[in-house]
Formats: structure tokens, sequence, C-alpha cells
């Protein structure tokens, strides 16, 4: 194994090499002059190589020294780096909570609700995890899961938040043009999402069949995730089914339409699993009890 040299002397050649003077350098460490360069040329002797041309006023940094400045500086700022992050994880454990959910509730619901939170809970730090898949699950370290379906989950404790419900939405100007031209659903360009993982989330064609309508003839687009979707929405490139998580807000402030009367109930939900091991946590108890009243308030709200 290579030995390293003290880290007093690395930390000594960083100070210098980053200020460019052994006066400089030796004020910022709260040393003498004398001791600077004693340091810095221990270092040469333990590297066996000339780092420092003295030749030079000021004194400047060979080829070779500027070489060991970067790894220097890269290796020292990894250290202080990761020294931060094992102090912040080990004296506020108790104030982290990981929270999965898909990337279509993180971007669209969860994400733009969040700063709330943290106003009434400044000390507490979530982290929210979006899984390959769409189907978010109680992994180990996860403390809370958000998730859609009918509540039949048994690795916790499940609380309902929200009915889910979907209606057709697209761009105001695009929907209103199909209206104008008496053009129905069957027929209008569609946005499709189709992920083997997703099979739990119905699509155009369910949707069609329980309004009674033909399956769609238009012309389609099909994307993996519904982020992709939505922004093919507010392009102009067609409707989609719109949850509500995820394009409530786009309708509320014009950026999407709904299909008149399009609004249908699936009979699922959107729904918080608490892993039973985080149960008692402050910090899962208080973002279990925000995300209840952020979904009380929610439900107000109607396509």
């Amino acid at each position: 194994m290579i030995r390293l040299p003290p880290l007093r002397l690395l930390t000594t050649f960083e100070t210098f090499a980053r200020l460019g003077s052994m006066r400089e350098a030796a004020t910022a460490l709260n040393v003498t002059q004398p001791a600077v360069t004693q340091a810095l040329k221990a270092l040469e002797d333990h590297v066996g190589a000339v780092l420092i041309d003295r030749t030079t006023r000021p004194a400047r940094l060979t080829e070779t020294g500027q070489q060991l400045a970067r790894a220097t500086r890269d290796g020292l700022d990894l250290i202080v780096d990761t020294i931060e992050e094992i102090r912040i994880s080990t004296g506020r454990e108790d104030q982290r909570l990981t929270v999965a959910c898909t990337m279509g509730l993180a971007t669209h619901w969860l994400m733009p609700r969040l700063s709330d939170f943290y106003a009434l809970h400044p000390g507490y730090v979530v982290n929210v995890q979006v899984p390959p898949t769409d189907l978010p699950q109680m992994w180990p370290g996860t403390d809370l899961v958000l998730r859609y379906g009918r509540g039949t989950w048994t690795d916790g404790t499940t609380l309902r938040l929200f009915n889910e419900t979907v209606c057709p939405v697209g761009r105001p100007a695009l929907v209103d043009s199909l209206l104008a031209r008496g053009e129905g659903l069957e027929i209008a360009p569609l946005i499709h999402v189709r992920t083997v993982e997703a099979r739990h989330w119905e699509g155009w064609t369910d949707y069609l069949g329980r309004r009674g309508l033909p399956k769609p003839k238009g012309p389609g687009h099909i994307f993996d995730n519904y982020v992709q979707a939505v922004q093919a929405a507010l392009d102009g490139r067609g409707l989609m089914l719109g949850w509500r998580s995820i394009t409530d807000a786009l309708v509320s402030d014009g950026s999407l339409k709904a299909w008149p009367d399009g609004a249908l109930d699936l009979g699922t939900a959107y729904f918080a699993t608490v892993a039973p091991a985080a149960a008692k946590r402050p910090a899962v108890q208080a973002f279990v009890e925000w995300v209840r009243c952020v979904s009380e308030q929610s439900k107000a709200i109607k396509l």
C-alpha cells in the first residue's frame, strides 16, 4: 500500500495552491510563513518531485504540482462532503423520512405542495423515491408509500387519501376545435401511456368502453410515463386521460381543459401506506397528518 503523506502537509499544499501565496496561506492556516515553507518542502520530499517553482516571484506550481493540486482539492472536498453527510444523517435521522410514489404523482401532486410541509415543519427532511416501475413498493428504508389502487395492501397501515377520477383533457384550443367540428373522443387525436407495469391504470379503450363509446380510431401518440404524456398534451399533440392527481392543477390554471361531462369515477383512490417500523416516528406522523389534511382540502376540487 502506498504510504500517504500526513494530512497536514496536504491541507497546507491545497491552501497554497488555492491562494497562490505562502504568506496568505500562512495567514489562512494561522501558522508562520516558515512553517508553510517547511511543510511544502516535506511534501515534495515525500512525493519525490518538485511541486513548486521557486525561481519565480511569486512562487508557482509546477505542472506536477498542478496535477497534485487538482487531486488534493477533489479528495479533500469529497472528505468534507462525506463528513457533513454523516453528521447530518447521524444527528437528524429522527427528522428524516422517505416517501415512495410514482413519477407522475411526485411531479404534479407531491413536489408542488411539499414546500407547505416544510413551512409547517422546518426541521424535517423528506426524501422522495420514484421507482423505475409504476408500482412503488415498501422497500427496506421506505417509511411511507403513496400509491393508486383499491387499498388492498398488507405491508403496513393504509390510509385512504382521495378518490381518483379520470377525465379527457387537452389544450383549450384543441378541445374547443374538436367540439366545434362535432368530433367525438373516438376519432380525436389521443395520447396513450402504455408500459408493462401500468396495466393497473385504465387506458383509453377502458375509458371509452365504460362510456359506451367505440374504440379509438383517430391518430395516437404513445408514451411510457405520464410526465411525458402531460407534456405532449401541453404541446397540443392530443387529448390525454387526465388523472385528477396529475392534471388537476393544470386544468385549474387553464393550461389544459377538461372534456365536457367527461369525468369518470372508477372506484379507485390514492392511499398512503405507512411501514410498521416507521408508524411511531414523529416525522412520519407529521407527514401523514399533513398529507391527510391536504387530501381533505383537495376533495372539494372537481375536474
